[in-house]
């Protein structure tokens, strides 16, 4: 996401990485952080176009609800950091109700959108940990 790239530059501590739909390869990365943001699809029954917030234990990290098209290994990822003890102390994921749960490389415009104000939250999020003692 070229835009959140962009607007996280000025923030030396902050990593944006790219996760696709391989949850599993982002152990090792969600392992070594305190703070995490996820950006993705969710699937929660709104209205196309609405922005979902989750908070720590909100974000389904091993129950059954189908929330996300990348959920699978990205609830695999959390669980085994869980497990392991190493699961960021903090975390928010900020998701975008698709218009169609079919899988595709594109966004729909009604998605594309929300990201000026997906960004927006994250950076605002980011901005507050950064000023937490």
């Amino acid at each position: 996401m070229p835009l959140l790239e962009e607007r996280l530059a000025q923030y030396e501590d902050v990593e944006v990485v790219e996760g696709s739909t391989d949850g599993m390869r982002l152990l090792g990365t969600i392992e070594e952080t305190e703070y995490l943001v996820v950006v993705d699809a969710v699937n929660a029954g709104k209205e196309a176009g609405t922005i979902i917030t989750l908070v720590d234990d909100e974000i389904p990290a091993y129950f059954g609800m189908k929330m996300s098209i990348h959920q699978l290994g990205f609830q695999e990822v959390l669980l085994a950091a869980k497990l392991r003890q190493t699961i960021p102390k903090q975390m928010v994921l900020f998701g975008v109700q698709p218009a169609s749960l079919v899988l595709g490389l594109d966004l729909s415009p009604i998605v594309q959108a929300q990201l000026p104000y997906v960004v927006e939250r994250v950076v605002r999020q980011i901005e507050e940990w950064c000023h937490t003692p």
